[in-house]
């Protein structure tokens, strides 16, 4: 009961538009140091070769959304076609994730699917990869919508499903074929669209990964629960499934230890990465994931 309340306050504290805008003031603080790459491109390249050297790839991801306007969402393109050519230009081992309400989603349509036809045709360019991550269920079909359009002409972008919708399995099979990272889901969302507990949503997630790989789908497994990890080993061995076919995915910050055991084992195991000064909602959905992490928070507060 008590870590459900803490999640639902962190969850709206992360929406706080006042506190975002505070933070943006603040610099990195409370320990966003520890799973943020700092605030710049070249900070957060500079931890990408630190991870590659350590075996692991990354995705990199410039921290914002909820964009309102035409002239912030423009900059945020650009910025993440900088972030490409940087990639590029040091020669590290990553791709790009991104989120379309930092890119103009809530806008207008068009103009977000022009903006990421400008990413995306960027990442082509140097033989790269665009993430597309899912936010809230209100933006689902939108987002699933515009990647369908961008796919007309690009191979090189996928999206994100989360397993705690109820729609989640019937959108994995409507996405054969495509890349998608799987998750269990970071939102808070009604019971009307989503599961509301543990148990139905790692039965749906387990549902959802064993789906896209026997489609023979290049499938993304992004958790950092090891007995998921478990299950997925023991369900590529048994069907004969390689390596190449799936990698797995954790923050940068958390589960160190098992991150680089994952890829001693020889798996793929890709870093995401975020950056940037707009880090505040990013941390405090990280907070309500695991409110254990409060404890983190505050040593990194205090310890500063």
């Amino acid at each position: 009961m008590i870590e459900t309340v803490s999640k639902n306050v962190f969850l709206s504290i992360s929406k706080s538009k006042m506190l975002n805008q505070a933070a943006r003031k603040w610099g990195l603080r409370f320990g966003a140091s520890h799973v943020v790459a700092g605030e710049t491109i070249d900070s957060a390249i500079a931890k990408v070769k630190e991870l590659n050297e350590k075996g692991l790839v990354c995705t990199l991801d410039h921290l914002g959304e909820f964009v309102s306007n035409r002239e912030e969402a423009l900059e945020a393109t650009q910025y993440n076609v900088r972030t490409l050519e940087a990639i590029h230009q040091a020669g590290v081992k990553s791709n790009l994730s991104v989120k379309l309400t930092q890119l103009g989603l809530d806008i207008d349509f068009a103009f977000c699917l022009e903006n990421m036809r400008q990413i995306v045709g960027t990442a082509k360019k140097y033989n790269n990869f665009v993430r597309i991550d899912m936010e809230d269920s209100a933006r689902c079909q939108a987002t699933l919508d515009l990647l369908c359009e961008l796919r007309k002409t690009y191979d090189n972008v996928g999206t994100v499903i989360q397993a705690y919708l109820y729609r989640a399995e019937q959108d994995v099979k409507d996405l054969k074929g495509v890349s998608l990272r799987l998750v269990k889901g970071a939102y808070k969302e009604p019971p009307e669209v989503a599961y509301q507990e543990k148990v139905q949503i790692d039965e749906n997630y387990m549902t959802i990964i064993k789906t896209h790989l026997l489609s023979g789908s290049y499938t993304a497994i992004a958790t950092h629960d090891h007995h998921i990890i478990e299950k997925v080993k023991q369900f590529t061995k048994e069907h004969g499934i390689p390596k190449e076919q799936f990698e797995f995915q954790m923050l940068y910050g958390f589960r160190t230890d098992m991150q680089l055991q994952l890829a001693k084992e020889g798996y793929t195991m890709r870093i995401y990465v975020p950056f940037g000064n707009d880090w505040f909602g990013y941390f405090m959905r990280r907070l309500a994931e695991r409110p254990q992490n409060v404890a983190f928070a505050l040593k990194g507060f205090f310890g500063k």
